[in-house]
């Protein structure tokens, strides 16, 4: 027993699996350094503004706010990325699918539970109908699903538009802001405040943290339990990795393949709920944009794992919110984009090097066992 322990455990293991995310922090703190430095300011003093401002009760909720649809989003992909397929159109499912749930949400009053988990299929429904476009086409036409998401992502952009602007906006005099209907009370979910008051939480000018975080955690539980867990988590990771061997042991892997996009499609949907379920209560032309996009670098930081995946939203949602203090100091704040990108760029490169690493002493491992 101690034998296999000690082979469990080894300390190059460790070593490994931290190398990977240490190398990717110290390089990308160096790019984001020279980025400052290149606005002729001090790259101590833009983390420790950022820091500071970041870390503030208000900022940590709008964090927590600002990552929840990334968290979602990036699921979305996951599920794909998982299935060896790359959904680039979690954006424009997303879109559709608030548009959607707003608009048609708004049309009625059920009780507050129900309601709410109307609009939820609703917005999934329409998610997931979008996505299975590119799915018949990487089924039956073998349309890559990269080149049929991307086009669809632009579709939906001006279908959602053509939509609001002649037929679900409600149009006000005196008023350039399209919008939905306002959905009722028993369609809108609260925020989190009454709960963080108990905790001693003061209450904060920008509001609580949305209630759709729960949602979010409540679904990385799940991703993480039907992709370890469950034999269809089985035929989608096999599908991924070796779809000739899955389907010798019996698995559809066109069938996945469908199935994959359309899951990640109503999981998309989703993502852009929190928002106007819990803030704007209603879709309009402020309606937050970039969020598939961004989750496709918050899947890929986070090594598509539901915990991983976790850290890297909270992690982009900090960046986005902290960034906006540089100006104090008179530092653009689109200088986050170039530590996202940065970290993004180092992790990818980081794990890779640490991934052949791995492989070069597991054949050299395998080499000693055949020797004579």
């Amino acid at each position: 027993m101690s034998n296999a322990l000690t082979r469990k455990f080894k300390p190059s293991k460790i070593g490994l699996a931290l190398a990977a995310p240490l190398a990717a922090a110290v390089f990308s703190i160096i790019i984001s350094s020279l980025a400052v430095i290149a606005s002729k300011k001090s790259p101590l003093e833009a983390f420790a503004t950022m820091w500071d401002y970041g870390t503030e009760t208000g900022s940590l909720m709008e964090v927590i706010n600002t990552a929840t649809p990334y968290y979602i989003a990036a699921i979305a992909i996951a599920v794909t990325f998982r299935a060896g397929l790359f959904n680039i159109g979690v954006e424009g499912q997303l879109r559709l699918g608030a548009l959607f749930s707003c608009y048609i949400g708004a049309m009625f009053v059920l009780p507050p539970v129900l309601h709410v988990l109307v609009v939820f299929i609703i917005a999934m429904t329409f998610g997931g109908l979008w996505a299975a476009i590119a799915a018949y086409l990487k089924v039956k036409r073998g349309v890559n699903e990269v080149i049929s998401t991307i086009m669809l992502n632009a579709l939906a952009g001006g279908l959602s538009a053509y939509l609001l602007s002649k037929h679900f906006a409600l149009v006000e005099e005196g008023s350039n802001n399209l919008a939905t209907k306002e959905l009722p009370a028993s369609a809108q979910v609260p925020d989190l405040m009454p709960l963080l008051r108990k905790f001693g939480v003061e209450d904060q000018p920008g509001g609580g943290v949305y209630g759709m975080f729960f949602v979010a955690v409540a679904l990385g539980l799940i991703f993480w339990f039907v992709v370890n867990r469950t034999r269809f988590g089985f035929e989608l990771r096999a599908s991924g990795l070796n779809p000739i061997a899955a389907r010798v042991s019996g698995v559809n892997s066109k069938k996945m393949t469908f199935i994959a996009l359309v899951i990640s499609g109503a999981i998309a949907g989703l993502a852009g709920l929190p928002e106007v379920l819990g803030q704007t209560h209603s879709y309009n032309l402020g309606f937050r944009a970039g969020i598939g996009f961004s989750a496709i670098a918050v899947a890929l930081l986070g090594r598509n794992s539901a915990g991983g995946m976790a850290f890297s939203a909270l992690l982009f949602g900090f960046l986005e919110v902290s960034s906006r203090s540089l100006e104090l100091i008179d530092i653009a704040p689109e200088t986050y984009v170039i530590m996202q990108g940065s970290i993004l760029l180092s992790a990818v490169i980081a794990y890779e090097v640490v991934r052949r690493f791995k492989l070069t002493l597991q054949s050299n491992e395998l080499a000693k066992v055949v020797q004579p």
